[in-house]
């Protein structure tokens, strides 16, 4: 493959001031969650699994500072999309409502095209709430009518359409990564790789630009440069960028000149 993948060290805000302007056609970003923790890569598991030894502190005083430090960097990184872009913004039931009226202010109501859900079927659960076994994404476009956007088809489940395809639905059913998923690699929240190859493709034209500013382990990189899609990767973490760029280069993808880190 070509050098269709630029990695970046650094933060977020720092990454936008590197991007030209109108360049980007799919900005999609899994932040940290303000979970309150510390993400720490688990011991064990599948093949691609390495002792990084990457950690990162997920929280924030409380979610009003979360929302902003979130917001900043949504405002920072619009002038690099196109008109036609698209906007996936990750998140989970801690925030997700208060993350949709920021994307509302920031981008217009009007803005606004779905609220997927991502069942994943794994994690906990408890004697006191219903099992939280689900994530939204969710998904804005910089003009109305002018974004792209290709359906997913997906396997029809019922017995009329037994053995055909449909339109997926706001629902997203992809299994989460077990332990010993070959693709896992061991770090903190990594997603798998079915997800974000749908979100790319449904969301990118072939040969579009995919800009991932919290690339984590390189998932969105490694879906992007396999569908045939350009990507910008940035991570605070020099040792995540370090995995990702190992990810690309074990799936065949030649990484381009590290953009200068911020």
């Amino acid at each position: 493959m070509g050098c269709s993948v630029r990695l970046f060290t650094g933060d977020w805000l720092a990454l936008c001031s590197r991007l030209p302007r109108a360049s980007v056609d799919l900005l999609y970003v899994d932040p940290p969650f303000n979970t309150g923790k510390v993400q720490r890569s688990p011991v064990g598991g599948g093949a691609m699994r390495r002792r990084t030894g990457d950690a990162y502190a997920d929280g924030w005083p409380d979610t009003q500072s979360y929302v902003a430090w979130v917001r900043e960097r949504v405002e920072a990184t619009l002038p690099a999309l196109r008109g036609s872009a698209s906007i996936l913004l990750h998140c989970d039931w801690r925030a997700s409502h208060r993350l949709r009226v920021m994307l509302d202010e920031v981008l217009g109501e009007d803005r606004f095209v779905n609220h997927l859900v991502w069942s994943y079927g794994l994690g906990g659960s408890s004697p006191r709430t219903f099992a939280r076994k689900h994530d939204d994404i969710l998904f804005y476009c910089v003009q109305p009518g002018a974004y792209y956007f290709e359906a997913p088809r997906v396997p029809a489940t019922s017995m009329r359409l037994a053995g055909k395809m449909k339109k997926a639905t706001d629902v997203i059913e992809i299994p989460s990564l077990n332990n010993m998923a070959r693709e896992r690699t061991g770090y903190p929240t990594q997603k798998p790789l079915a997800l974000l190859d749908m979100l790319v493709r449904a969301c990118c034209p072939a040969g579009g630009v995919v800009l991932d500013p919290c690339c984590g382990s390189g998932t969105t990189a490694v879906a992007a440069a396999l569908a045939g899609r350009a990507a910008i990767a940035g991570d605070r973490s020099a040792e995540a960028t370090a995995l990702a760029r190992r990810r690309l280069e074990e799936a065949g993808v030649v990484v381009g000149p590290a953009l200068a880190d911020g």
